[in-house]
């Protein structure tokens, strides 16, 4: 593939690279001299009925290093028009023509913006232009996003998990709450850590509640059923987006999305057969998960790789004290096994080879005070493929012992760790759809060749809620905290409260403060972290 040119600064230049959402997105474009024109037909009144409509809102996403993608969905063929400033007024705004959005990318279209200004409030306005009546322009939405602050003051919020176990969208509650109450914080960005729909979990209109009650949905077609065709996963997506407390947040809160199984299926790996669940009559969980990952690529506002379109993990650097490191445990990993192997092969892979190479030597660059890994499932808790009969392993933990199976890559990963002297790693994360602090020491730990660390785990978004799981001690994972339903209580509503998420405060000095919090922004836990040098 040859090279392709570097975006141009949309501080001194009007047009630059953007993603192209033609072919399902990955392949970088430059906006065509005869796109530019179209988009600046000027523009005529035109009635609402017939205008132009972007039912989804705006996001923002993968902000680092003075770039960000702008996303947004039209409902028919139209050109996206991005306007930048850094004024919510707009003055002296910069107009960019964007791809067209066609039915190859579900009217889904992205921007990527680059050059942008340093410690600065950005402000973006996205419009379609018809392009079946180049004059008529879509009702303009509005959203913002900070670059990264100069002197390393960072908050951020991280969960997990929406839209499960049969709990959508429920008016009488106020929707998808919690997502308000994160915004709330006005962080600066949010690490959404996977399940970001849940394609196998279809939405009734009502759902009888644990205790009594009934939890009452939004309903639409395409989340009738279980998600098999492309079609159906792209409904799972736009259904979340439906919701006003979601919407609101994306316009101002950027996102880096990780996805996990949810976007597929349960407990997916790429040899699994769904032979046995008569929901589904696609088979394979292979195919599931190729549509699933299209939808989740389209929907979501992340920087597409050229070279290779699938992929999710990636770095972001926020300011002289952050690095993001997004990681993907879904996509290399080999069968759910009993995991109990004891020698590394392609059964244990839960990173894969490649992505290992990537993180180790990513890490190994990286300048940052803190390392934050963005992991998509917990190291330490026991997560079984089959919960009923509680065999099989569904994560990384396999139970108390030397470490075997997946547990090979992450100890060989932690070795690595500790050899280069790479200081400061956190790990955050979701899935068990509860909130903890876990402290990993190898004094307490079966295999002790690491360098202490903490684990966070919080979670659901809008889902039920279970657990605590057990802890393996594998890695001498310490419970700090913990908060989960009750003993003998399970897949509780987001009505009974106990839905959850995290935030992480770096103050200047460095001292990372992390919080865990409830639906309503409660606080439930602190531990104050401070930089080793």
């Amino acid at each position: 593939m040859s090279k392709l040119p570097e975006p141009q600064r949309w501080v001194t230049r009007r047009s630059f690279l953007y993603n192209s959402a033609l072919a399902g997105g990955g392949l970088l474009v430059a906006a065509s001299a005869a796109g530019r024109a179209l988009a600046q037909a000027p523009a005529i009144i035109t009635a609402d009925s017939r205008r132009i409509a972007m039912p989804y809102g705006v996001q923002s996403g993968d902000l680092s290093g003075g770039r960000a993608v702008v996303w947004s969905r039209a409902d028919r063929p139209a050109r996206m028009i991005v306007e930048v400033a850094t004024t919510e007024s707009f003055r002296n705004a910069k107009r960019f023509s964007g791809p067209v959005a066609v039915t190859d990318s579900d009217y889904t279209a992205r921007i990527d913006l680059s050059g942008l200004p340093a410690d600065q409030r950005v402000f973006y306005r996205v419009s379609f232009q018809d392009l079946s009546d180049l004059k008529s322009f879509s009702e303009p939405v509005t959203g913002q996003f900070r670059t990264a602050p100069s002197n390393g003051r960072v908050r951020f919020v991280w969960s997990g998990d929406t839209a499960g176990q049969g709990y959508g969208i429920n008016p009488d509650f106020g929707g998808m709450r919690i997502y308000e109450a994160m915004r709330r914080t006005e962080p600066h960005f949010f690490i959404h850590s996977g399940d970001t729909i849940y394609a196998d979990g279809p939405i009734p209109e009502t759902k009888e509640l644990p205790g009594g009650g009934v939890w009452r949905n939004v309903t639409t077609e395409a989340k009738s059923k279980v998600a098999e065709t492309l079609g159906d996963f792209r409904g799972a997506h736009a259904y979340n987006l439906m919701d006003e407390n979601l919407r609101r947040f994306n316009a101002e809160v950027p996102m880096f999305a990780q996805w996990d199984d949810h976007e597929a299926t349960n407990n997916w790996y790429w040899e699994k057969r769904m032979d046995a669940d008569q929901r589904y009559k696609e088979k394979s969980a292979a195919v599931l998960a190729a549509n699933g990952m299209r939808a989740f690529l389209e929907y979501m506002p992340i920087r597409h790789d050229p070279e290779n379109r699938d992929r999710i993990y990636n770095k972001f650097s926020y300011g002289p004290h952050l690095d993001v490191f997004r990681i993907d445990m879904r996509s290399y990993r080999g069968p759910n096994t009993a995991n109990l192997q004891e020698e590394m092969g392609p059964e244990t892979a839960i990173l894969g080879s490649e992505q290992i190479r990537w993180l180790k030597q990513a890490l190994l660059a990286s300048n940052a005070t803190w390392k934050v890994i963005a992991a998509d499932m917990p190291i330490g808790l026991v997560v079984y493929d089959n919960g009923k009969d509680k065999t099989g392993s569904e994560a990384i933990a396999q139970g108390d012992g030397p470490a075997r199976g997946r547990e090979l890559e992450i100890a060989d990963l932690l070795s690595f760790i500790r050899r280069n002297g790479i200081r400061n790693t956190v790990w955050l994360t979701a899935d068990v759809h509860y909130t903890a602090a876990h402290f990993y020491d190898p004094n307490k730990a079966k295999f002790q060749d690491f360098e202490p660390f903490w684990e966070f785990v919080s979670g659901p978004l809008n889902a039920g809620t279970f657990g605590p799981n057990p802890l393996d001690d594998t890695f001498g994972p310490q419970l700090m905290y913990v908060k989960a339903p009750p003993e003998g209580q399970s897949n509780l509503a987001p009505s009974a409260g106990m839905q959850f998420f995290g935030q992480v405060d770096i103050g200047e000095d460095g001292v990372m403060l992390v919080t865990l919090k409830d639906l309503d922004g409660q606080t439930l836990y602190t531990k104050e972290l401070l930089p080793a040098a």
